[in-house]
């Protein structure tokens, strides 16, 4: 399975072999790895570049490194995790632009919309519904409510991705709602106009579900995101404005 490594790079190819074997099916999850000594010999490389590939290969998420006298590499179960952490990262850290962002929801919940308007079930109409009845009273309490109606909002769109029926779209949307508060709290205007045009954004999405119009809800959806990240990109504006300004200043 495993071949002596090229020594011009030794570190990589450890973790390419590694890597390729596991995704491969070669090592399944739960085996272990073979002993440090028994590695070493194979790559021919030392105990230390060895340590630091297999340290690389737990960070990506492929392995588990257990310490004591059963110790050793052990690879694990492989999930849509791994994805979803290396993108809530970027969403956190706010490396990603909002129109970059936008681009990414419009065309990955335009299909998952779509889907799960062809897989929706009444059952999941009526969740749908009951969201927006929270919603609604949300919305009556005004902006001192805003941050439980964004919540809601949030529940939706989860709520839409469940009903596609497709594991790694869930995962992907699960980790963009999980940390996208972070440029709604930055860049979204806390206006009560906000919160009533969002609210019959939502209303037009779920009568169109419920009406089995897929084409429209996805449109509508997409529609939606590419309107209040608009709204996010005009306050990014006068804010980067604001900042030269300063700079100018001094």
């Amino acid at each position: 399975m495993f071949q002596e490594v090229r020594q011009s790079r030794v570190f990589q190819d450890v973790v390419a072999q590694v890597e390729e074997a596991i995704l491969q099916g070669q090592l399944k999850a739960g085996s272990r790895l073979p002993a440090e000594r028994e590695m070493v010999e194979i790559f021919k490389a030392s105990r230390g570049t060895l340590r630091e590939a297999l340290r690389v290969l737990e960070q990506k998420g492929l392995i588990d490194i257990k310490t004591g006298v059963k110790g050793g590499a052990v690879v694990k179960d492989l999930t849509t995790r791994q994805v979803s952490e290396s993108l809530a990262l970027l969403i956190r850290s706010q490396k990603a632009s909002l129109r970059d962002l936008a681009e990414f929801r419009e065309g990955v919940e335009g299909m998952v919309t779509a889907l799960a308007v062809e897989r929706a079930t009444k059952q999941d109409v009526r969740r749908l519904k009951n969201l927006l009845k929270q919603a609604k009273a949300h919305l009556d309490a005004g902006t001192e409510r805003w941050d439980a109606f964004i919540q809601v909002d949030n529940q939706i769109h989860m709520a839409l991705a469940r009903m596609a029926r497709n594991p790694v779209y869930e995962s992907v949307m699960q980790t963009v709602y999980d940390n996208i508060h972070r440029y709604f709290d930055r860049f979204l205007p806390r206006q009560e106009d906000i919160l009533k045009e969002n609210y019959q954004d939502l209303c037009d999405v779920i009568k169109a579900v419920e009406e089995k119009e897929a084409s429209k809800a996805s449109l509508l959806v997409q529609g939606h995101v590419y309107k209040f990240n608009r709204l996010m990109e005009k306050r990014a504006q006068k804010e980067r404005g604001r900042t030269k300004k300063g700079e100018g200043v001094l």
